[in-house]
């Protein structure tokens, strides 16, 4: 926005209108007095609406390099743990956590844990229901013992705590790895 500003602002300086003139014309594009004050300035000074070069020593390690790879390898498994990410990249874990959270825009999700239910398991439930329902006698019900059913499964044991997912949203957590089944 501003590349298109600045060089609207030294035309019209050119042109001989004042600051005031100058910022009534752009009224429009919602310029800030200080804005026309400074470019004006930097036109005078050094010849160029530019940016100066800038000064201090430059960024050696949260580099373009290194945001492309960490996106990469977020993208690839979203559960990827910052702090193991800055080991196998040799930088400070604050740092990775910062190139993270401002660079890529990302933020730490935590899974959630929702019950273990698809179609086909609905659909048992209610024909056994049916058919619990027909098998008692009228007058039965005080006699009935339920006793508790276990699923197992094979799945890793997760750690709501420790095992979070690198997302910039939480809609583009694929569901998958964003809910825990609990059975």
């Amino acid at each position: 926005m501003l590349e298109e500003i600045r060089p609207k602002i030294v035309t019209f300086h050119e042109s001989g209108f004042s600051n005031s003139e100058i910022l009534k014309r752009l009224k429009n594009d919602k310029v800030n007095p200080m804005l026309i004050y400074r470019t004006i300035k930097r036109y005078i000074e050094t010849g160029s609406v530019s940016d100066r070069k800038r000064v201090g020593r430059p960024r050696s390690a949260r580099t373009p390099a290194l945001k492309n790879s960490v996106r990469c390898r977020i993208l690839r498994n979203p559960r990827r743990s910052m702090r193991k990410m800055s080991r196998e990249f040799c930088v400070n874990h604050k740092m990775m956590r910062k190139l993270v959270v401002e660079d890529l825009g990302m933020k730490s999700y935590k899974m959630k844990n929702v019950h273990h239910l698809n179609d086909s398991i609905c659909r048992k439930r209610l024909e056994r229901c049916i058919q619990l329902i027909a098998r008692i006698a009228p007058g039965t019900e005080d006699q009935i013992f339920f006793s508790d059913e276990k699923l197992f499964t094979v799945e890793e044991a997760s750690n709501r705590q420790n095992d979070r997912i690198l997302a910039s949203r939480s809609q583009d957590i694929p569901d998958s790895i964003k809910y825990i089944d609990r059975v």
